[in-house]
């Protein structure tokens, strides 16, 4: 086993879309982080579930769990907004006061289980010009390259809003290493390259220079108690250049990914061995 960093900050995303929750450590499942994306919202409009690609006023938004996610048990979230205030999963005007916010008639919605396949059911078929809109491409810039992810995962996803029984975007782990981050500094040095922008589970500091993680993929790592499975590089979206907490919008953020890396920012990973994780553990590639 080689060690290849470590972790410096471990997150989990109780809404999804909104500001997430910094961790000392975690105790990693099948489906990642406990509670992870844990609700997300539902346009009705149409009956989808949709994030910050249609709604990007959802990055400013902070989401807390008041209670320690368990097993499948998803608590009560509380959420604030970017001006001030906020709401809570359980409040009766919950619907109303974040439908207002996002300008939109909105539900706030726990994760279903896997069985219930109308929950997460597309009600549209999503043209080509859509499709670029939500990966916030310009004219001339061209599609990342899907075929990195499995046949029967895209099949899935043309199906449905998400992998059925959770609410992400492919896989249940998010896996990134600073020296990605310091190279799109070194590529864009008047951009901010920040973690949040990405949203990953586990920041990980220390690795080789460049794209580490890159090598990372179809090889096994061990972290503290845990073993995650190294899947496929991880598309990114519009939400990149939107304003992130105190990060500012910036569309030279997504531009600098398009053309420098392939439309990505890290891994995606799956826990092939549930266990602990700590701040400071090393990462072990096996």
């Amino acid at each position: 086993m080689t060690t290849v960093g470590r972790v410096e900050e471990i997150w989990r995303y109780p809404v999804k879309s909104m500001g997430g929750e910094s961790l000392d450590a975690a105790t990693l499942g099948v489906l990642g982080v406990p509670g992870d994306r844990g609700w997300a919202l539902r346009d009705e409009r149409n009956g989808e579930f949709r994030g910050a690609k249609k709604f990007p006023v959802l990055m400013q938004c902070e989401a807390r769990y008041r209670d320690e996610p368990a097993d499948d048990a998803i608590p009560a979230v509380d959420v604030t907004f970017p001006a001030g205030g906020g709401t809570a999963s359980d409040a009766d005007d919950a619907n109303e006061r974040i439908s207002e916010l996002v300008g939109a008639p909105v539900s706030l919605w726990a994760r279903e289980p896997a069985e219930n396949r109308e929950h997460y059911r597309r009600r549209e078929r999503r043209s080509r010009d859509e499709t670029r809109e939500i990966l916030g491409l310009e004219p001339g810039e061209p599609l990342p390259d899907f075929s990195i992810y499995p046949d029967a995962l895209l099949a899935e996803l043309a199906e449905f809003t998400s992998p059925l029984g959770t609410y992400f975007d492919a896989y249940p782990i998010h896996l990134l290493t600073t020296s990605w981050l310091d190279t799109l500094r070194e590529k864009r040095p008047g951009s901010r390259f920040d973690a949040r922008r990405f949203r990953p589970n586990l920041l990980i500091d220390g690795a080789a220079p460049g794209l580490a993680e890159l090598d990372w993929c179809g090889k096994t790592l061990r972290i503290g108690g845990t073993v995650l499975r190294c899947e496929a590089p991880t598309v990114r979206c519009s939400m990149t250049a939107q304003q992130t907490g105190p990060l500012p919008k910036d569309a030279k953020v997504l531009r600098t990914i398009v053309a420098e890396t392939a439309q990505q920012v890290g891994i995606y990973a799956t826990v092939a061995r549930p266990g602990p994780v700590r701040v400071g553990d090393p990462v072990e590639l096996v």
